[in-house]
């Protein structure tokens, strides 16, 4: 049996600050889980020998007529989905190149399998694609090569124009089926740039735009969600997906703004003032409260509030700088940098305003908390000339570093499931975003034009 899923997707929309989203999927939240595995593949898994990772392959899905259009969605999908499966590092991906001397079969259901087998593949994924006017079905199938079983099936029907949500959806599926973890490929960054390249009008100081982009979790696919010409930052995306909370100059001085990105409309929660601004949001883990500092009586302290700006209470009460916080994932604490030491540390504070302690005894900023099972903060530390990424295990108390020194690294931000951070790193010369295994393996880089910063991960 295989479950056929159909893939809905946006039209697009304007926002009331000018934005326009290309067409995209519906997108997917914290709590969704990939639909269970089929009947005819129950007990099937893919394994490698003596322990040893899984030998996976990929090669490009069979397009099922000759057009140009649907050759390339089919090379698209084999491409993407053999990255998607190599980030998480649960398979040992073969080369693609290697597959040169395997012809493509007639069907997906007749794989050469010694051919495989040859090449030391455990799990192969075939996969074809069929177009038809502006709509796609895509069916693809994953084979235990050893047994030529077939472990997982699925078709999908959708937007010919998406080529690569299918890679995504079936990588996230995969590693939920036969690995039992939840994969990130379906997730989006975002974050400012100034790639555009305006200038903030009526400045004299001729300063650069940033705006508020969104990105697949690989960095493909941007798209700009602010257009008001003036600086923003800081954005941080609501657990459903569907809104960004970000700082912005806007109305002259800062203050938070939430763009619901798919609906096109944005709300100023908080209602700031000259003397009252508010800055660096953060949603609660349930989305129904942001966190945010505001010197509104007097100094930069923390503040929560609820989602619609009702509700504001002082969580901290210090003169010192009170700054950057962030949630545990149970919304029972929050993090946050604080210069009342004489230096900048990292603070942890119960979400009533008790149990106050100081974690971090360093020059330290922006911290980030993991997602659960995991109790870690990732944070920006002062290492030397230059600032690195680190990360603390609140239960042991010990601090592993993921970067060291190439040029100015800052602003983590965990993956979903707590496998990646991503960052900011002058290491290419611009300030571009990174990501890093949580072990400090496998720096990637995602952007390139422009200079970009402050990346937040989607749930």
């Amino acid at each position: 049996m295989i479950r056929r899923t159909a893939l809905s997707f946006l039209i697009p929309v304007v926002s009331s600050i000018g934005v326009m989203l290309a067409q995209q999927p519906t997108p997917t939240g914290g709590n969704q889980t990939p639909p269970p595995q089929q009947p005819s593949s129950i007990g099937v898994s893919i394994s490698g020998d003596s322990g040893s990772a899984p030998r996976m392959a990929v090669p490009d899905f069979i397009a099922l007529s000759s057009d140009a259009e649907t050759q390339a969605i089919a090379r698209t999908i084999g491409q993407v989905l053999w990255d998607d499966l190599n980030y998480e590092r649960e398979f040992y991906m073969i080369p693609r190149d290697t597959y040169n001397s395997i012809a493509a079969p007639a069907s997906i259901a007749d794989p050469p399998f010694d051919r495989w087998r040859e090449l030391g593949a455990d799990g192969l994924i075939m996969g074809s694609v069929a177009k038809a006017g502006n709509t796609v079905r895509v069916e693809m199938r994953l084979y235990r090569v050893p047994t030529r079983q077939q472990a997982f099936a699925r078709e999908y029907s959708g937007a010919a124009a998406n080529a690569r949500v299918y890679a995504h959806t079936i990588s996230d599926e995969v590693h939920q089926s036969q690995r039992n973890l939840r994969g990130v490929a379906r997730t989006k960054l975002t974050f400012v740039s100034d790639r555009d390249r305006q200038r903030v009008v009526k400045t004299v100081e001729n300063r650069e735009v940033k705006e508020v982009y969104i990105a697949d979790y690989d960095g493909a696919g941007h798209r700009r969600v602010t257009a008001g010409a003036q600086l923003n930052n800081s954005p941080t995306w609501s657990p459903d997906g569907r809104a960004i909370a970000y700082t912005s100059w806007r109305t002259g001085f800062m203050d938070v703004f939430v763009s619901r990105i798919y609906e096109g409309t944005m709300s100023n929660p908080a209602k700031g003032t000259p003397s009252a601004q508010n800055y660096l949001p953060m949603y609660s883990p349930d989305g129904t409260k942001l966190a945010f500092t505001s010197n509104r009586d007097g100094n930069p302290e923390i503040y929560v509030m609820n989602a619609d700006g009702s509700g504001i209470r002082r969580l901290t009460n210090h003169p010192s700088i009170d700054v950057t916080p962030t949630w545990s994932p149970t919304g029972t604490q929050l993090a946050f940098t604080s210069e009342r030491s004489g230096t900048p540390s990292i603070y942890i504070v119960g979400a009533d305003g008790l149990g106050l302690r100081r974690i971090t005894f360093e020059n330290s900023d922006r911290a980030t908390w993991s997602p659960a099972p995991r109790n870690e903060l990732a944070y920006t530390a002062r290492t030397g000339p230059g600032y690195d990424i680190k990360v603390l295990n609140l239960a042991s108390s010990e601090t592993r570093q993921l970067t060291f020194g190439e040029g100015t690294n800052e602003s983590p931000a965990w993956a979903p499931n707590g496998r990646h951070l991503a960052f900011t790193s002058t290491r290419s010369g611009r300030t571009q975003i990174f990501t890093v295994d949580y072990d400090g393996r496998n720096i990637r880089q995602l952007t390139r034009d422009g200079n970009n910063q402050q990346p937040h991960w989607s749930q």
